[in-house]
């Protein structure tokens, strides 16, 4: 089986903290998770303000960047994130009307993704799997560490009703659980602590999930 993409996510509240992580996985990867929480839906807060991410695009040219939207009004930053380059954009089903983010964010070259949390069922994200460029199944709750075996009955589930639909699992991701995601039919990993606990193993750790 050929390796998973494999995406660091970064959560930090200054664009100096993103750029000294960027900085480390840069050589490794292709794209970047970023977390934008603006704590309405009870994640610890991070940053919100986009002024650095257009530079960040220009200085790495090679990288694309996801933002995944931790926000009761994801619609909200839907303009401002797309025109500072993010490629793709992510929403939770649980937000306060999914349906206003999917309208505002299906322009220009997004893509467009719908995350669902480890509690919530899977009948609440399937009316807009039709629609979507991706989803993401969070394999852990939102703003916790801790991986949800229920969440890869998601996964399975997913994958068996779209073949092709690239699923992206975010949450609580080390070398075993990245396997067992893989093998339920997950197609992008997002991790973090796994690939940033020692600034000086990120290859070898990037490597490790990937080939999981």
């Amino acid at each position: 089986m050929a390796d998973i993409d494999l995406i660091p996510a970064i959560a930090e509240k200054t664009w100096e903290a993103i750029s000294q992580k960027v900085a480390v996985v840069a050589p490794f990867v292709s794209w970047i998770h970023l977390h934008i929480s603006d704590g309405t839906m009870g994640v610890p807060e991070t940053l919100v303000e986009m002024s650095g991410l257009r530079s960040l695009s220009h200085e790495y040219p090679n990288l694309s960047f996801e933002a995944h939207l931790f926000t009761a009004n994801p619609e909200k930053y839907v303009r401002q994130l797309a025109d500072a380059g993010c490629g793709r954009l992510i929403a939770h089903v649980e937000s306060n009307d999914p349906r206003r983010f999917l309208d505002e964010a299906k322009y220009d070259e997004v893509d467009v993704g719908i995350a669902i949390d480890g509690a919530t069922e899977i009948d609440q994200v399937e009316p807009f799997l039709e629609e979507v460029d991706f989803v993401v199944v969070m394999t852990a709750e939102a703003g916790e560490g801790t991986f949800l075996p229920e969440a890869v009955e998601k996964v399975k589930m997913i994958r068996q009703s779209f073949p092709d639909l690239p699923i992206e699992v975010v949450g609580g991701i080390t070398e075993t659980t990245a396997k067992t995601v893989k093998d339920a039919g997950a197609s992008r990993i997002v991790a973090s602590d796994f690939i940033f606990h020692d600034p000086t193993g990120v290859a070898e750790a990037i490597e490790t999930l990937k080939s999981a």
